[in-house]
């Protein structure tokens, strides 16, 4: 898991234009973007083809710039939590949407640098030599959630012997507590101490995924799972929204998570926080703490706060996405108001020489939109590309 320069890791499970001229507005260091509404699809109010581009160029992205792993004989990329992740889990179903039947090239090569990585556990390089615990078990959980979601849209009856090699390497990496040792780089919301719960919330998203295996009779394999979800139900009354989002994903994947009075709870407050405009914004799903044991809780660089405050794509997108993945029928009437709004903020945008339609979210970490040693146009959009695919996970039909 890396995050820049190093970044992060997490992938996948199957969920499931013309735009309005603008002028371009030159923004602080360089760099421009302009703002209008993307005009959509006439019958959906979005534009599935540029979503997909978009997603496809900034996964080719991925592969160009992201740090490099001694694999097997040949290196691998790193995973992002806000890149390759939600790439994983939104580009298959976007593509069947579309009517696209064969995989793209992006996702035909994480698929084959994760397979390459589970067979060699033993010998490839960790994601972090000086982390060596925390890479493993961030990977071990990582590894598997994209196996799973691929042997699931596979149709397979039974997990491939690929995942049943990531299954024993998960297990293995599993503390006693349940949850795994997670990458803690103080940034949120992916690679901090409050991410252990997080990567917990994968890891039984992961395995409710993996065809025939949650009610397997194995007793070994058992127990494992009565850790994780123990593990789950003792964290979640303690933790930032944010993390209680993940894992009512997690309890609409693997039962016994959750119970029916505690989805309903969060499933209040969160429409007590929906904003005036029907969106939801990142900054509002904490407490944050960026790593630290006591207050001030403040990250390593500057926030831009006006930006911030607003809705934005990757919350609107990812509670939408979850409170639908829980059972929320989509003619619920907050959840039709945060679809419109997601259909209305697909955006027209251009950074540098790159133009495309996506939906915004800006870093929790640094202020990323006015130049700077952590404003260049790659990671300026870091947080956009996981907006881009929850939005567009909100906005497909339900399977």
């Amino acid at each position: 898991m890396k995050i820049y320069p190093r970044l992060v890791m997490i992938p996948a499970l199957a969920a499931l234009s013309i735009y309005a001229g603008v002028a371009l507005a030159a923004e602080p260091g360089g760099h421009q973007e302009s703002r209008a509404p993307a005009v959509p699809n006439a019958s959906a109010g979005w534009d599935a083809q540029a979503a997909a581009k978009y997603l496809d160029d900034r996964m080719s992205l991925w592969f160009e710039k992201a740090d490099k792993l001694h694999t097997d004989k040949n290196p691998t990329s790193c995973v992002s939590c806000h890149t390759t992740v939600p790439y994983a889990m939104a580009r298959a179903a976007l593509r069947k949407a579309t009517g696209q039947t064969q995989a793209t090239p992006q996702e035909t090569k994480l698929l084959d640098e994760t397979v390459r990585r589970v067979n060699t556990y033993d010998s490839h390089e960790p994601l972090y030599e000086s982390k060596d615990e925390q890479s493993r078990g961030t990977e071990a959980v990582l590894n598997l959630l994209i196996l799973a979601g691929e042997d699931a849209r596979q149709g397979r009856h039974d997990p491939s012997e690929t995942t049943r090699k990531a299954l024993e390497e998960l297990w293995k990496r599993q503390r006693p507590d349940g949850a795994w040792n997670w990458l803690d780089f103080a940034n949120e919301p992916y690679e901090s101490t409050d991410s252990l719960c997080f990567g917990a919330a994968l890891a039984a998203i992961a395995v409710g995924t993996v065809p025939g295996y949650a009610g397997t009779p194995n007793a070994d394999a058992r127990g494992h799972i009565s850790k994780l979800r123990d593990y789950l139900s003792r964290a979640y009354p303690g933790e930032s929204l944010y993390n209680r989002i993940w894992v009512l994903l997690a309890s609409a994947r693997l039962g016994g998570v959750l119970t029916r009075d505690q989805r309903e709870a969060l499933t209040a407050q969160l429409m007590s926080q929906q904003n005036a405009d029907a969106g939801w914004s990142l900054h509002a799903l904490g407490p944050w703490t960026w790593s630290k044991r006591s207050p001030p809780f403040a990250p390593k660089g500057e926030l831009d706060a006006s930006l911030l405050s607003k809705s934005d794509g990757y919350a609107t997108g990812l509670v939408t996405y979850a409170l639908r993945q829980a059972g929320l029928p989509s003619d619920n009437a907050a959840l039709k108001k945060a679809s419109a709004w997601l259909a209305a903020n697909q955006r027209e945008c251009q950074i540098d020489q790159a133009r495309w339609n996506c939906w915004r979210t800006y870093s929790l970490n640094y202020d990323r939109e006015h130049g700077g040693k952590h404003g260049d146009p790659w990671s300026r959009m870091f947080m956009s590309d996981a907006a881009t695919a929850f939005a567009v996970l909100a906005l497909l039909p339900a399977e």
